[in-house]
């Protein structure tokens, strides 16, 4: 069974990785060979060329009918985990093909567990080891040879194939006698966990200030994203809802991410994912209102859900009129790297009729200046033109799509919000 493991994210190229494998049928014989390997990590990351040591383990002798189990171990992976991200414990798991040939050829799928201590960026790969069995069919001896392997960490696969002819690791004599019969080579399979992320609209009327009036509720809006994430670009879809309360003269907004979820393909510890938002003004008012939410308050194990907190802020309004609120550039931090998303294409959820605050409309507010975030019209290296205090050029963030996606290291983890009753 696999372990459940952990993000926000993010997240995550490999280059190159090493691969150990468990033990067989006794007697047991183990070899070890070394070859030069070329790895291909996930978009973005630079292909690595360098040196594969293994060592198989398998039964020296076996019968025909038998079915004999055989183990690969990595002794030296083929490069270190790439300066990007910090791999955390049990998000990493291989898979590899042994060659059988001589007096038997077949193909043995080999697969090890999620199971590895946290690696930091830089560190040397460690990987769980990787077994598979075969039935022997044919008397005479069976040669096992180590081939392509796949290293899946945080849901992106790195892929790594010989540069030259690899040299036999193991053999197997195998003597006639019970059994007999067709060759059934019997892989063990990699699982995938596949993402479903099926957002739900139910759009709330746009609110408008009026007499009395303390709460008003956006509608959910689709906001298609582009992100840029430490392993390359990325899109995804997000539902997102704005929402205030007036306080004073301002309002406190809350923006809430709806129905999207994934269960997360690692273990996530706590206190290390941070989304935030900038909130698009237009009509009377301009600029942006900075949003985030807290840092996930308990680890995440690797299959459930993962959820986002809503995200809040205070808009002071620098003007009296109709003021409308968008969802914006998204910046989520998550395990030591950030991603930035800008919407392509934003729309409108919540409009505030900013002519009523008591006092009426005041100087001071909490926005940058500078142009709404319309899609493609944005400016700026986020999508959107800032001035003041906030560099825009720091809202960098880890691949969380507005209101579900958090992509690790290419790896995309789709949020399920926290449900909010008035």
């Amino acid at each position: 069974m696999r372990r459940r493991g952990t993000a926000a994210g993010a997240a995550l190229a490999l280059s190159g990785a090493g691969v150990l494998l468990g033990l067989a049928a006794s007697p047991a014989q183990a070899a070890e060979v070394s070859y030069a390997t070329h790895c291909v990590p996930p978009a973005g990351i630079s292909p690595i060329d360098g040196t594969t040591k293994v060592e198989i383990t398998a039964p020296a002798t076996a019968k025909v009918g038998d079915t004999v189990d055989v183990v690969w171990k990595f002794v030296q992976a083929a490069s270190k985990n790439p300066d990007i991200i910090d791999l955390p414990a049990n998000s990493v798991q291989p898979s590899g093909i042994l060659k059988a040939a001589g007096a038997q050829a077949a193909d043995i799928a080999m697969q090890g567990t999620r199971t590895n201590p946290a690696i930091p960026k830089g560190g040397a790969m460690v990987l769980s080891d990787m077994k598979g069995s075969i039935k022997l069919t044919t008397a005479g001896e069976v040669t096992l040879t180590p081939d392509a392997y796949t290293v899946n960490a945080m849901s992106t696969d790195t892929k790594c194939t010989p540069k030259e002819t690899v040299q036999k690791a193991a053999a197997i004599q195998v003597t006639g006698g019970g059994g007999g019969g067709t060759s059934s080579p019997t892989p063990t399979q990699s699982t995938t966990p596949t993402p479903s992320a099926t957002p739900t609209t139910t759009a709330s009327p746009t609110a408008t200030g009026g007499s009395g009036q303390t709460d008003y509720t956006g509608k959910e809006v689709q906001v298609p994203y582009a992100c840029k994430t430490p392993i390359g670009d990325k899109n995804a879809t997000s539902p997102v809802q704005i929402n205030a309360r007036r306080n004073g003269g301002n309002f406190d907004l809350t923006v809430q991410f709806k129905k999207s979820v994934m269960n997360s393909p690692a273990d996530i510890p706590k206190g290390s994912v941070k989304p935030s938002m900038e909130v698009v003004l237009g009509g009377a008012d301009k600029g942006t209102v900075h949003v985030e939410g807290p840092t996930n308050a308990k680890d995440i194990k690797s299959g459930d859900p993962i959820e986002i907190p809503d995200l809040t802020g205070t808009y002071k309004p620098g003007a009296s009129g109709t003021s409308t609120l968008s969802p914006g550039v998204l910046t989520i931090k998550a395990l030591g790297t950030t991603t930035t998303c800008t919407p392509t294409k934003t729309e409108v959820s919540l409009t505030l009729d900013t002519s009523r605050q008591p006092g009426g409309a005041s100087g001071g507010t909490s926005t940058s200046g500078g142009s709404t975030a319309g899609g493609s019209g944005t400016s700026g290296s986020g999508g959107l033109a800032e001035t003041g205090a906030s560099d825009h050029g720091a809202l960098k963030a880890l691949g969380l799509v507005a209101g579900t996606a958090i992509l690790l290291g290419g790896a995309v983890f789709t949020f399920m919000p926290k449900r909010r009753t008035r």
